[in-house]
């Protein structure tokens, strides 16, 4: 069935986007519908054809190594030939003086602490909840459910729980407990009870050992908090750069009752951070797609996004989980997030979409319509018009795939730019995360951040992407060699550290 569109500000939008819109994305944001899709009209009129001339420089630039190497098949490559070439043509661009990146207002998920990170489909609500709420996670589950506990070390699985790997999971997380929070003697693995101390500068953690013995951590500022309930401590928080590791404690659980201080689960800050993804994991082909992806980073941003499904014959319910708090070591509330701080990942430059055509009937930029949408929707988080905060920094986090060198960066920040004055929104408030995955950007990839500097926020590697337009861009050179020896090969391990010093180099680090 063909899609039903609404004509608006010299646009035809589908009607299940152009409703999304007017009735649950616009409200409350201070920015009418109409005048959104007058915007995105004006941005449209004005930008898409630096987009349409932008890629024709890509297959122009394609066409000329193209035929550098067919002219050369059979021969040995110079490198000072190939690089003088590839500069003649402006595949590789001058160089300029050293600079750093100014990128201001960023939360510490991203600018100061090192953690995991997911890419979720965010067309898929469970999928999308299930990633936001992983900020928290078990590390018994992780260890009882992997082979990080190889079989070997525990007895034959079984269909209900196997006591026997259980205390492997027990002991292999003590383990990890005495060389992040190490006690000043003993181990965890021996503690009977941990307790709280109170002095003239607030608690301190005591575990009192099997020897009878109490001990406090060689480190006491890694006590973070705590929580007791009827006057038993029942949660213990703790800080290993950065990242927290609850201790809980109920000697009343069955896990807990094996436990000799009554442990019932150890909980770690484990993915700080989520790319809620419209573009490689998505498959969003037309406006219906488009309008579930959109209406659930909507639900994100509002803290409303729900999901039910259906496992083991039993209904199930997820929605985002909630913030902790705790008791910290000086008497006042201690409130940390429940859920990872969420990026959106948009489409790249390349990608057309006929979920809004021009009134002419012509396609736009799918990049154009997700920038504006994403961010008007992340406008609710900014206003806090939900019931959680995302960003606490009153950033948007935008990442941007398949950019080819530092004129299409330079092209993305001036659609940021728009996008920012169109939605009412302060300067620099849409941060941007360069994917380095192009063959023409990692070798810029220092002019790629110049361009961006003020609101560059990351520029994230990825080996099936770089390698795809490392083969298309030399494919005359002839064959390539096979994929395992693809990951060892100099110019990937070359690529890898190149990023990280060029990062390095401009400032990134804590930014």
């Amino acid at each position: 069935m063909l899609d039903e569109y609404v004509a608006v500000s010299e646009l035809k939008v589908a009607k299940s986007l152009y409703d999304l819109v007017r009735d649950e994305i616009a409200p409350g944001t201070a920015v009418e519908a109409d005048t959104f899709w007058q915007s995105l009209a004006d941005i449209t009129r004005e930008l898409e054809p630096k987009n349409r001339a932008l890629l024709a420089k890509r297959d122009e630039l394609q066409d000329a190594i193209d035929d550098w190497l067919k002219a050369r098949r059979g021969q040995s490559l110079d490198t000072g030939e190939m690089r003088a070439f590839l500069t003649e043509i402006g595949y590789l661009v001058p160089e300029g003086d050293e600079f750093q990146a100014s990128t201001d207002g960023v939360d510490p998920e991203i600018a100061k602490l090192a953690g995991p990170q997911l890419v979720v489909p965010v067309d898929n609500a469970r999928y999308a909840l299930n990633a936001a709420n992983a900020r928290w996670g078990s590390l018994y589950d992780a260890f009882y459910g992997t082979n990080v506990i190889t079989q070997d070390e525990s007895a034959e699985p079984t269909a209900g729980y196997d006591p026997a790997r259980g205390a492997k999971v027990i002991a292999r997380t003590a383990q990890f407990l005495d060389e992040a929070v190490a006690l000043a003697h003993g181990s965890h693995a021996e503690v009977t009870e941990y307790t709280l101390r109170n002095d003239a500068s607030g608690h301190k953690l005591l575990a009192r050992l099997q020897d009878g013995t109490d001990s406090e951590l060689i480190d006491p500022e890694k006590f973070a908090g705590y929580e007791e309930q009827d006057g038993e401590l029942r949660r213990v928080l703790l800080c290993n750069n950065g990242l927290h590791i609850e201790i809980q404690i109920d000697r009343s659980h069955p896990i807990g009752q094996a436990h000799a201080a009554g442990v019932k689960d150890v909980i770690l800050e484990a993915a700080i951070t989520t790319i809620q993804d419209c573009e490689d994991s998505v498959s969003a082909v037309d406006a219906e797609d488009k309008t579930r992806v959109y209406r659930n980073w909507t639900g994100l941003m509002k803290g409303s996004l729900e999901a039910t499904f259906s496992k083991g014959g039993k209904m199930q319910a997820r929605s985002l989980n909630a913030d902790r708090t705790y008791i910290d070591p000086r008497g006042q509330t201690l409130t940390l997030p429940g859920r990872s701080l969420m990026l959106v990942r948009n489409v790249g430059s390349h990608m057309y979409t006929d979920a809004v055509t021009t009134a002419e009937g012509e396609s736009i930029p799918e990049g154009f319509l997700d920038v504006m949408i994403t961010c008007l929707a992340a406008k609710h988080d900014l206003l806090g018009n939900g019931q959680f905060k995302n960003s606490k920094t009153g950033s948007i986090y935008v990442v941007k795939p398949k950019q080819h060198g530092p004129e299409e960066v330079a092209a993305n920040v001036e659609l940021f730019e728009r996008a920012e004055q169109a939605l009412g929104l302060a300067r620099n408030t849409i941060k941007i995360g360069i994917m380095d995955e192009e063959r023409r950007t990692t070798l810029n990839l220092k002019e790629c951040i110049r361009a961006a500097s003020e609101r560059v926020i990351f520029i994230n590697t990825g080996f099936l992407d770089r390698t795809g337009d490392e083969i298309h861009t030399l494919m005359e050179a002839g064959p390539v060699i096979p994929k395992m020896e693809i990951k060892t090969a100099p110019w990937m391990l070359a690529y890898e550290d190149w990023n990280v010093d060029i990062g390095l180099d401009t400032g990134l680090s804590g930014r």
